[in-house]
């Protein structure tokens, strides 16, 4: 299973921003959003793409793709 909890929390705390503003950004939950950062549920493309949106960053960037 690939993770990516890590990295989307170091995203958010680089920002300084709070999981209810990272959710509220997205349009889901908190609750939802805290399980993609403890890695308990796999973001679907949707978000992951609103997440690269939201953080100015690739797809492969999320995934630590980008050091290859």
């Amino acid at each position: 299973m690939i993770r990516i909890g890590a990295k989307l929390k170091e995203l958010r705390k680089s920002e300084n921003l709070t999981q209810q503003q990272v959710a509220d950004k997205l349009g889901i939950n908190r609750v939802n959003y805290t399980r993609y950062e403890t890695d308990a549920v796999r973001p679907d493309y949707e978000i992951l793409v609103q997440i690269a949106d939201l953080y100015h960053i690739s797809m492969d960037e999320i995934f630590d793709r980008d050091k290859f």
